[in-house]
């Protein structure tokens, strides 16, 4: 049995980005750890939705607990930073906020956390944390710090590939066409992501869709069942979070890996 300890910015972030690798790991027998910097205390919920007296912080952290248990972690934690809100804004600037946090510090207590577990593998976010989000890149930044800090021999960047993505929407918009549709404006897909000549690893996680499919309705706060996410044709949905693609230092070029836990 390995040990996998997945580090995310959010509550909902991990079951959006790895949630099927989390569920392969917890049934093939390895030990799942997921640690979270932040409460998401800055998601946005209507009206209403919360019960009397009820914060969203304490919402989101039951959220996670509970998609947590469908993705098979068997240890959940906080890092105990304030969500900082989306690139410039002023949440970004706000004391505690895990963007302002030092990279040592928090490295810190997230290495403790690795020891502990005596973890094998680390999965954290490409370098522009995905798609540019603050808490994104700095789980990239105090991820891969705290590795080196604990001495956690595999680390892998979580991110999309960007190709691919490109590839979709250029068929989507030809189909769009053919049928006499309106093209999709999806805009620019620069930040979005990395080339597929930088991915390392490719991981098929098919099996475990209806897992990350529930994991996301635990998140209700954030993800809601009329969302991009859940509200997808089931063909889309396997297209979208079928796969879920890593970038490891010293592999490639090229796809070299196809299992994070592969030999431990």
């Amino acid at each position: 049995m390995a040990t996998l300890v997945s580090f995310h910015a959010h509550p909902d972030d991990e079951c959006i980005t790895v949630g099927g690798v989390m569920r392969k790991a917890y049934e093939e027998g390895h030990r799942v750890v997921l640690v979270v910097a932040t409460q998401g205390e800055h998601g946005e919920v209507e009206e209403g939705f919360l019960t009397e007296g009820e914060t969203l912080r304490e919402r989101r952290i039951a959220e996670t607990h509970a998609a947590a248990g469908i993705l098979g972690a068997q240890r959940v934690e906080f890092l105990g930073y304030t969500d900082s809100g989306m690139m410039g804004e002023p949440e970004n600037d706000a004391e505690g906020s895990f963007w302002t946090a030092s990279v040592e510090e928090a490295a810190g207590k997230l290495a403790a956390i690795l020891r502990e577990e005596n973890a094998d593998v680390l999965t954290i976010y490409d370098d522009n944390g995905g798609y540019g989000h603050p808490d994104h890149i700095q789980v990239h930044r105090v991820g891969a710090r705290a590795a080196e800090l604990a001495g956690t021999p595999r680390v892998y960047q979580a991110t999309q590939n960007r190709d691919e993505i490109r590839r979709w929407i250029e068929s989507s918009a030809a189909k769009a066409e053919a049928e006499g549709g309106e093209t999709p404006d999806f805009g620019d897909l620069s930040g979005i992501g990395k080339p597929e000549a930088e991915l390392t690893a490719k991981v098929d996680v098919s099996a475990y869709l209806e897992h990350k499919r529930q994991a996301m309705r635990a998140h209700a706060s954030q993800i809601a069942e009329d969302s991009w996410f859940l509200a997808q044709p089931e063909e889309v949905f396997r297209l979208q979070f079928g796969t879920e693609w890593f970038i490891r230092e010293g592999q490639g070029p090229g796809i070299t890996e196809k299992d994070l836990l592969a030999g431990l």
